[in-house]
């Protein structure tokens, strides 16, 4: 399932013909840039979007290698007919990549504003950014369980998407931040609870805002996304391509879990 290859840089990575991918977000963005890298290089891709995203087009250029599944991320019911979907078009799911995310731009408390922060856009944030990432993992899991091992014992991987701001989080980023460092904290636990049954959980933490990144007010914010996303395709946005040779790579045993997970 895993077959490997060293590139100019001596890193190990793997052979991404044949294998099967879920990727939420996956209608645009990083997600979209990643579907674009999977496919190109073999492999197939079921885009996980909102159904009022564009997503079935995206699937639509990329070919018959990728399809569209219209999901909430924290729709258990959602989730669960995106994997039956890659399962009866592609016959399994090896690898996860959790893309889906939005965002707030907001202060704890706006004192010009005499405003607090609102609640409910606090909770917005964690359910699909947190709750939705977890929500994926633990369905996605049973998936990967099922597949055959490879000589390595080696079943899946499934690849989450933290943040620069889980570590230095900016001003009015408290719900995003939090959000993203929930991620951070849960990927060694699950790594050490799927590693048993040969699935490797990893997560990144990109320093560049996604251009696609859906908003919630974020005013001037939201302004300077739209012109980067103007300006860069997604198959060009910084690190996918590092982060794909880090996820799918091999690199070590088993006691190296925490460096892989990204702590």
């Amino acid at each position: 399932m895993w077959g490997a290859w060293v590139d100019s840089l001596g890193m190990r990575s793997v052979e991404l013909s044949g294998l099967v991918a879920v990727i939420t977000g996956g209608a645009s963005g990083l997600g979209l840039a990643t579907a674009e890298r999977l496919v190109g290089q073999g492999a197939s891709a079921v885009l996980l979007d909102m159904p009022t995203s564009n997503g079935e087009e995206q699937a639509k250029k990329l070919g018959k290698s990728c399809a569209f599944a219209p999901t909430d991320v924290t729709s258990e019911k959602d989730v669960q007919a995106a994997l039956a979907l890659a399962k009866e078009k592609f016959g399994r799911v090896d690898v996860a990549v959790n893309c889906a995310g939005i965002a707030v731009a907001l202060k704890t408390y706006n004192v010009k504003r005499n405003q607090a922060h609102t609640l409910e856009d606090f909770q917005r944030v964690i359910n699909v950014n947190l709750i939705g990432t977890f929500n994926v993992i633990r369905l996605v899991a049973g998936e990967m369980g099922q597949n055959e091992p490879d000589q390595e014992g080696q079943r899946g991987i499934i690849i989450n998407t933290a943040s620069v701001a889980a570590y230095e989080g900016q001003v009015g980023q408290a719900a995003y931040s939090a959000s993203k460092g929930g991620i951070v904290g849960m990927t060694l636990p699950i790594a050490r609870d799927l590693a048993p049954m040969g699935i490797r959980v990893i997560t990144i933490a990109p320093g560049k805002p996604i251009p696609s990144l859906p908003h919630l007010g974020l005013g001037g914010i939201h302004g300077q996304l739209r012109g980067e996303a103007k300006q860069q395709q997604p198959s060009s946005i910084p690190g996918h391509r590092e982060a794909l040779q880090v996820g799918l790579g091999r690199g070590g045993d088993r006691v190296n879990m925490k460096a892989r997970a990204g702590l």
